[in-house]
């Protein structure tokens, strides 16, 4: 564990009291206005991806009640590291794995309020190449797969469960091979948990200069699981494809059945601040669910117009599709509406020998944000 985090955790251990104190000064500067009777509200610094749901967040067009944010825009990979190895953010975007691994301390730093920044169909993200043999899912078993990054990244949990519930592939019965995928990661070791399988999973860590796309273009490895899309792919080199080619047509039969939308990533608030200021919590939830309406009202009202305002063709066609499967609300914030898919990840998350027990739903959020 970093000795950041364990700082955090030691904060977190704070005597109630301490707590109590803090609170009461805060209600104070509340009472306390300026000579124009304005409150002073709480400073927080945040971090999310670039998204379309999160940008009235970072221009200050919608603002969370009782608080002034300092927003960042980053890439969620180095949302991460800075959160987990260096301290920074009060809250932040943290993949699910990520979290549940915190969730394993003695004194865990974080809890998660069920805002879902990024969710993603997984279906699209498994590549092969085409000497492997391999032509549908239950033919991975006994091949050798790449995972980018490490052995249980949001998206591997999603395939490796998904591959397990709806084609018989136990995660045990394919070889792993980790890393970066179109450049050379070393292993993460800035992680304050350990990113290891079980140890009757078998799991290579690549060499220097070695990457996940070099070993699927020349075939040394069979599949890649992988939230990028490797270059070879994208470049069109021969041989090498989707294993789910119509992707698009698998996923949305997936989520007619399911009614599971898998979801990569949630918010977390540093403990610190949650438990000096509890009500944090549902105020960030509701200036999240603000800030993806406003991105929600702006598609919508393109809509009399065929959306000609963005250059995607048929973007309107798509619209309504998705709102013919997927409702009103495509993209749900809120415990209520995800329990079952946070439930599926949890199972998925434990099975794969990942976290040391099965966690549920409610107690990984915030208790002011479960009712809904």
């Amino acid at each position: 564990m970093s000795r950041q985090i364990i700082a955090m955790a030691a904060e977190d251990n704070f005597p109630r009291a301490h707590a109590d104190r803090s609170k009461v000064c805060y209600e104070a500067a509340l009472n306390d206005t300026s000579s124009k009777g304005a409150a002073i509200p709480l400073k927080l610094h945040i971090a999310t991806g670039d998204y379309d749901r999160t940008r009235a967040l970072a221009d200050g067009s919608v603002r969370p009640e009782g608080i002034e944010l300092r927003h960042e825009a980053l890439f969620a990979a180095d949302i991460f590291r800075r959160l987990l190895e260096r301290g920074e953010f009060d809250a932040a975007e943290m993949g699910l794995t990520f979290y549940l691994g915190t969730l394993d301390f003695d004194e865990p730093p974080f809890i998660a309020i069920p805002v879902f920044p990024v969710r993603f169909f997984r279906h699209s993200s498994m590549f092969v190449n085409a000497n492997s043999g391999i032509a549908t899912p239950s033919e991975l078993a006994g091949k050798k797969i790449g995972e980018m990054f490490f052995y249980g990244t949001d998206v591997g949990v999603w395939i490796k469960g998904i591959l397990s519930d709806e084609f018989d592939v136990a995660p045990t019965s394919v070889r792993y091979f980790v890393g970066g995928v179109d450049r050379y990661e070393p292993k993460w070791d800035w992680l304050p948990f350990r990113p290891n399988p079980p140890a009757h999973v078998e799991v290579r860590q690549l060499g220097e200069g070695q990457t996940l796309n070099a070993k699927l273009q020349s075939g040394e490895i069979d599949a890649l699981i992988s939230a990028l899309v490797p270059s070879c792919y994208l470049n069109r080199s021969p041989g090498i494809s989707r294993l789910f080619e119509n992707y698009e047509t698998v996923e949305r039969d997936y989520f007619a059945r399911t009614a599971i939308f898998p979801i990569m990533h949630t918010m977390v608030v540093r403990r610190t601040v949650y438990r000096q200021h509890p009500w944090v919590a549902r105020s960030l939830l509701e200036a999240f669910r603000a800030a993806k309406k406003k991105t929600e009202r702006a598609y919508s009202a393109g809509l009399p117009f065929m959306n000609t305002n963005v250059a995607i063709p048929w973007l309107t066609a798509h619209l309504e599709e998705n709102r013919r499967l997927l409702g009103d609300d495509p993209w749900p914030y809120g415990v209520g509406a995800n329990r079952k898919t946070l439930d599926t990840f949890l199972r998925y998350h434990h099975a794969q020998g990942l976290s040391k027990r099965r966690y549920t739903v409610d107690e990984i959020f915030a208790a002011e944000t479960l009712a809904d």
